[in-house]
C-alpha cells in the first residue's frame, strides 16, 4: 500500500480481544498500534533504558505507520479523511527519560508526510512503565471522516 510517498505495511492483525478500527459519528477510533511490521517486533524495550531516543522515534513511526494502514484497510482511501483529530503516543521508558514528545514527533512526522496538513493533529505523549509484548511504543488515533 502506498500513500504520499509513504509504503504502508499491512495492517496488523489484533493481537488480543479488540477490533482495529470502530465508527462513532464521523469519527474514526483506531485502537492502538504497537511498533510490530509484519507480526515482528524490530525493536523492544523501554526508550531511555535498553533503547536510544533514535531508537524510540523509530518505534513511533513503525506505530503511525500501522495506524494508517488501518485507516486504509477501513476506508479505502486515506483522501476521505478530513482531519486526524487526536493522537495518543504511549510511550514505554526507563525511570529518568524526559523526551517523551521527541519519540513522539517520529509519528507526527509520518502522519503529515502521508496527510499533508490534514495529519496535523492535537497529540498526548504518556510515559509508561511497560507496553504490551514490550513495544516502545503504542499509538491510538481518531479520525474525521467525511
Amino acid at each position: 500500500m502506498e500513500t504520499g510517498f509513504l509504503a504502508l505495511p499491512e495492517p496488523l492483525v489484533p493481537f488480543a480481544r479488540y477490533v482495529p478500527c470502530r465508527w462513532s459519528g464521523d469519527e474514526l477510533h483506531v485502537s492502538g498500534q504497537v511498533a510490530a511490521r509484519e507480526g515482528e517486533f524490530p525493536l523492544r524495550g523501554r526508550v531511555g533504558a535498553e533503547l536510544t531516543l533514535e531508537q524510540g522515534r523509530a518505534a513511533a513511526r513503525q506505530c503511525a505507520l500501522n495506524v494508517l494502514a488501518a485507516l486504509q484497510r477501513e476506508l479505502n482511501d486515506l483522501s476521505r479523511i478530513r482531519a486526524l483529530v487526536k493522537v495518543t503516543v504511549f510511550v514505554a521508558t526507563g525511570p529518568d527519560f524526559l523526551e517523551h514528545h521527541l519519540v513522539a514527533d517520529g509519528a507526527s512526522e509520518a502522519f503529515i508526510e502521508a496527510l499533508g496538513d490534514v495529519g496535523e493533529h492535537a497529540r498526548s505523549a504518556v510515559g509508561v512503565a511497560r507496553l504490551p509484548m514490550d513495544s516502545p511504543v503504542e499509538i491510538e488515533a481518531t479520525a474525521l471522516v467525511g
